[in-house]
């Protein structure tokens, strides 16, 4: 079923979400990548508080290509999302509500999901040119010294996804299998 949703994600949001739904996101979210994420959670082992409150916020794990004459970002296309796993569960005990990537999930991501009633969701790879053009700003928050994985936010308007992994733990990579 198709479902247009807006950020910020709330636990009210997430339970409409199912696996396998298509979904249109419009609003904000942040972008961060392995560099981006080992910084975040060091800031947090040295007792320091994040750049953004992650509370009912959505993380989009891309790293952007130079923006062309006119558009605010390059291509666009999502990242590894197992490169995260060791850090996705600390930011989702932080409120982090949902995560746009590719690929599996390891079990402590799994389970932070449905400990924090949050949503994994998948974008479709290769298809970074395309995404970008729901993009409509993007802007660095910090760790500008990282380049393209510097931490972003964007405006996004009817962005697509799918849900992989809803917060009952539902995984469609691994009920598409069993079908």
């Amino acid at each position: 079923m198709d479902k247009y949703i807006k950020n910020p994600i709330t636990e009210e949001v997430t339970a409409e979400l199912k696996s396998g739904d298509y979904v249109y996101i419009t609003g904000t979210v942040y972008v961060a990548r392995d560099a981006a994420h080992k910084r975040m959670t060091e800031a947090l082992e040295r007792g320091e508080g994040l750049p953004v409150n992650l509370k009912d916020e959505t993380i989009y794990y891309m790293g952007p290509s130079p923006a062309r004459e006119g558009r605010p970002i390059g291509s666009a296309g999502p990242t590894t999302s197992s490169r995260m796993d060791k850090y996705a569960p600390v930011l989702l005990d932080l409120g982090c509500k949902a995560m746009i990537g590719k690929g599996k999930r390891s079990r402590e991501v799994i389970d932070a999901i449905v400990r924090n009633k949050a949503v994994y969701f998948a974008a479709v790879g290769g298809a970074g040119a395309l995404l970008s053009k729901c993009i409509t700003k993007s802007e660095i928050i910090c760790y500008d010294d990282l380049g393209a994985e510097a931490l972003r936010k964007l405006e996004i308007k009817d962005f697509p996804v799918i849900v992989v992994i809803d917060r009952n733990g539902n995984n469609l990579y691994e009920t598409a299998v069993k079908n």
